[in-house]
C-alpha cells in the first residue's frame, strides 16, 4: 500500500512519516520510506545517530531511471521522450518493492531499521532555473512502475502545504494522511487538500498532532469533522528523539507514549483496510500524463506523448504473476 503524509510545514508530517515507517518495520513488514520534501529531514528523523544518507538522490539521476524503466516499451521512442508522468505499458520495466534491481540497489539505504530513498535537496544550481517538483519526477516514475503487493508499504513524506498539488504525484497513493496541529493555520492546508482530494476521489484522513488536551481535540473535531481519524498527544519522547536523546532502534518505540503507539496502530489498520484499486490508480496516472502532454511536454519533446499510453494495460491486472514477462527484477 502507498501512503502519503502531507500537511503544513512544521505540523510534524516528517516525524509522523518516520514513526509510521518504523512502526511498520518493527512488525517485520516490507516498507520503503521516501523523502519527497524540499527539506530533506526524513533520514534524520529515522535515525538521528546515523551518518548522513549516502544513497544517490533520485532527482540527480532521472536520465538513468528513465532508461531503466522504459525497458522495451515500443510506445516510448527514447528515454529522452519520457517525462515524469509517463505511464508504463507492455514492455516497460516494472519493479517489485525493494527488489533486486538497479534502481533499488543504487538508491536505497537502510536508516535505522527502515530502507530509505530520497529525491535530493534543492541546491544552489537549481536557484532561478528549476522548481523542486522536477526532482519529484523520479518518485512519480518509480510509483508508476511499481507493482507492490498486499502487506507491502511505501511511505512518502511529501512537500509541505499546497505545493503537494504541483504535480500528479498526489494521486499516486492508496491513502493520504494529512497531519494537522490544533490551530487555524494547522487546519488551513486541510481545506485546500480536501477539495482536491474529493475531485479525484483521493482517500484523505486527518491525523491530529501535538494535542495537549480536550480543547485541542474539540477544535480539530469542529474544523475537520469526520475526516479526523486519530490524534497524537504532545510527545516528550519525540522531543527527546529530536534532541538525540533516544535510540533509533525499533525497540525504542516501546518508550513512545501508549496513546501515540495506539495512534500508529490505527493508521496501519486504516491503511490495511483500503483495497488497492489498480484501474483507478492507473487512470489517474494516464490523466495527468495527458494533462502534462497538452500543457508543455508535447512542445518540449516534439512528440505526441498521448501515443505513449497503452490503452489495454493496467499494472497489477496482468495474467500470471501480474508482471510482464522478464520485466520485473
Amino acid at each position: 500500500m502507498r501512503v502519503a503524509f502531507v500537511g503544513k510545514g512544521g505540523s510534524g508530517k516528517t516525524t509522523l512519516s518516520a514513526l509510521f515507517s518504523r512502526h511498520l518495520a518493527r512488525s517485520g513488514a516490507p516498507v520503503l520510506a521516501i523523502d519527497g520534501d524540499i527539506n530533506q529531514h526524513l533520514a534524520e528523523a529515522l535515525g538521528p545517530d546515523d551518518d548522513p544518507l549516502d544513497a544517490p538522490p533520485l532527482g540527480a539521476h532521472l536520465a538513468e531511471i528513465k532508461t531503466l524503466l522504459r525497458g522495451t516499451n515500443p510506445r516510448i521512442a527514447s528515454p529522452e521522450a519520457m517525462i515524469k508522468t509517463t505511464p508504463p505499458g507492455r514492455g516497460s520495466r516494472l519493479l517489485r518493492l525493494l527488489g533486486d534491481d538497479e534502481l533499488h540497489t543504487r538508491h536505497v539505504r537502510r536508516v535505522g531499521d527502515v530502507p530509505l530513498m530520497a529525491t535530493g535537496a534543492f541546491d544552489e544550481s537549481d536557484l532561478g532555473v528549476a522548481c523542486y517538483h522536477s526532482k519529484l519526477g523520479g518518485v512519480e516514475l518509480y510509483l508508476n512502475h511499481l507493482v507492490d503487493g498486499p502487506g507491502e508499504y511505501v511511505v512518502v513524506d511529501m512537500t509541505a502545504g499546497a505545493d503537494a498539488f504541483a504535480s500528479g504525484l498526489f494521486t499516486r497513493f492508496d491513502i493520504t494522511f494529512l497531519v494537522a496541529e490544533p490551530t487555524r493555520k494547522g487546519v488551513s492546508v486541510y481545506r485546500q487538500y480536501r477539495d482536491h482530494a474529493r475531485e479525484f476521489g483521493i482517500r484523505l484522513a486527518v491525523v491530529g498532532n501535538k494535542v495537549t488536551g480536550e480543547d485541542d481535540l474539540l477544535f480539530l473535531k469542529e474544523q475537520v469533522g469526520d475526516d479526523l481519524l486519530t490524534h497524537l498527544v504532545q510527545s516528550p519522547w519525540v522531543r527527546a528523539a529530536e534532541q538525540g536523546r533516544t535510540k533509533a532502534e525499533s525497540d525504542a518505540l516501546d518508550s513512545l507514549e501508549p496513546h501515540n503507539r495506539h495512534a500508529l496502530s490505527i493508521l496501519r489498520e486504516t491503511v490495511d483496510s483500503r483495497p488497492r484499486d489498480w484501474p483507478t490508480l492507473h487512470r489517474h496516472a494516464v490523466e495527468f500524463h495527458l494533462r502534462n502532454a497538452r500543457a508543455w511536454a508535447d512542445k518540449a519533446t516534439g512528440q505526441d506523448l498521448a501515443k505513449q499510453v497503452d490503452p489495454d494495460f493496467v499494472p497489477g491486472r496482468l495474467p500470471g504473476t501480474d508482471l510482464t514477462p522478464n520485466s520485473a527484477h
